[in-house]
């Protein structure tokens, strides 16, 4: 069984394929043993990323384990998962529009059993180590932008950092956003910051029963990272720059099948599924 549908992967590769930077072969002789093929690289991480397996599980005789991860840390160098990220947004953005008017964040915590740079004692686990995910969204839960910290970190201190992700896709902000955020983000300094930025807001207020609002898009997308991506549920990595390809990968999936889902019916293509995802 795959790991992803090829009507999904496959637009994917096409992009992800064309960021590869060439390779030349410096040995001098030209002796090295056949270079192992981009695409069984990138089959294996999708692998990794939705079944949560560790390296050595998913090795086979078509690549070891060490394979993986040094071209996964080549890919990266060369901010090949950032840049996917990108790619498909503005194709979300072209082709059906990104609600940019209407922005949620939200904190997600889960479990981070190795530890590493992105692990605190987590508040919600008995102080085990874990990790925290401040994601930001559009008002359909499409994924801007996610910041990972320690789960002993509060998500007030987050939402700066949260929002500088926005920045960095080059989108024309619409002139008047609304950020819906939960209790958690009641206080003074939260205000503060939105009204340096610009932006109205509706925030849940504490001590009030349970308020969803138009917030209710980033706890789905939080499920999407944590239900339908193992390695994003148990965090097994212990490297920020690692957990950030992960997610990247996992927000390029999520952004394709919702405009793949979305285009379904409003445009025609050659490789267009025979029913609606």
């Amino acid at each position: 069984m795959p790991a992803v549908p090829s009507s999904l992967i496959e637009p994917i590769w096409e992009q992800f394929q064309a960021l590869i930077p060439p390779v030349v072969d410096t040995h001098p002789l030209g002796c090295h043993r056949p270079r192992i093929p981009d695409r069984v690289i990138f089959d294996k991480l999708v692998q990794v990323l939705v079944f949560g397996v560790a390296y050595v599980k998913i090795a086979d005789s078509s690549c070891s384990a060490t394979s993986i991860r040094t071209r996964r840390d080549e890919w990266i160098d060369a901010g090949i998962f950032a840049e996917l990220e990108q790619i498909c947004l503005n194709a979300y953005d072209k082709m059906i529009g990104l609600d940019l008017a209407n922005l949620s964040v939200d904190g997600c915590i889960v479990k981070a059993p190795c530890g590493g740079e992105a692990a605190g004692r987590s508040p919600v686990d008995r102080g085990k180590q874990g990790t925290k995910r401040s994601l930001l969204v559009d008002g359909n839960g499409i994924p801007l932008g996610c910041v990972v910290a320690g789960a002993n970190c509060h998500d007030s201190p987050l939402l700066a950092p949260t929002f500088e992700k926005l920045g960095r896709f080059g989108f024309d902000l619409p002139e008047k956003i609304t950020v819906h955020l939960d209790a958690g983000y009641d206080s003074s300094k939260t205000r503060d910051l939105l009204h340096t930025l610009g932006c109205d807001w509706e925030i849940s207020t504490k001590g009030t029963p349970l308020q969803a609002g138009a917030r209710w898009v980033v706890e789905r997308t939080n499920s999407w990272h944590t239900r339908g991506f193992r390695k994003l549920q148990i965090c097994t990595e212990v490297r920020t720059r690692v957990i950030d390809a992960f997610i990247a990968l996992a927000a390029a999936i999520i952004i394709t099948r919702r405009l793949i889902a979305e285009a379904f019916t409003r445009y025609r293509w050659d490789t267009r599924p025979t029913r609606q995802p």
